[in-house]
């Protein structure tokens, strides 16, 4: 077998040979993932195929908020079959974080009601029986957003509510009537 001679530089022929091959291979490197995942942009489908599309930011991930935030704590003895209901007022898509813990089984609801619609424009995220839920919400229209808690035992129990967020002010529904908590920002 011979060996190349390396005192000879390339020719010129193979210099671009070597050049249209690589430019090719970018070409469909650049096409196949990185548009994909790093754009969104998925000419080909190979982006959906690979799972490359879920990597690109569609979005800017932050959310600028007009109001300083606010953070609430709230807890609620319930009889049995006593309820209450709890709700924030929130604006459009405002994000709020909660954690709600009761000390034994509760039935509640996860519901909100559009500002100035009334109570039969409600519209319910959660339904079920829990001791506790924790997460986060963007409220979906601008309204009074919260839970509605029911104690279906025979032993007294507690809801202890853990909330922050772009939440103006809050209000109470018990016993047949209903009052305003305000909630100070965190920052004045």
């Amino acid at each position: 077998m011979a060996e190349p001679d390396t005192t000879q530089p390339p020719a010129p022929r193979n210099i671009l040979i070597a050049a249209g091959i690589a430019l090719v291979v970018a070409s469909l490197v650049l096409v196949t993932t990185i548009l994909p995942a790093e754009f969104g942009t998925d000419p080909l489908g190979t982006g959906r195929l690979l799972g490359l599309t879920a990597l690109s930011a569609d979005e800017n991930p932050f959310e600028e908020q007009l109001e300083a935030h606010r953070t609430d704590y709230v807890e609620f003895e319930l009889g049995p079959f006593q309820s209450v209901e709890y709700k924030y007022t929130l604006d459009l898509d405002a994000p709020m974080v909660f954690s709600w813990i009761a000390d034994g089984e509760v039935y509640f609801d996860m519901h909100a009601e559009p500002a100035g619609l009334g109570a039969e424009y409600a519209e319910s995220f959660e339904q079920g029986n829990a001791d506790r839920r924790m997460g986060s919400f963007h409220a979906p229209f601008a309204g009074i957003h919260g839970w509605f808690w029911e104690n279906r035992g025979f032993r007294t129990l507690t809801v202890k509510l853990y909330a922050s967020g772009y939440f103006v002010d809050s209000t109470v529904f018990r016993d047949g009537g209903d009052f305003t908590r305000v909630i100070d920002p965190v920052i004045d």
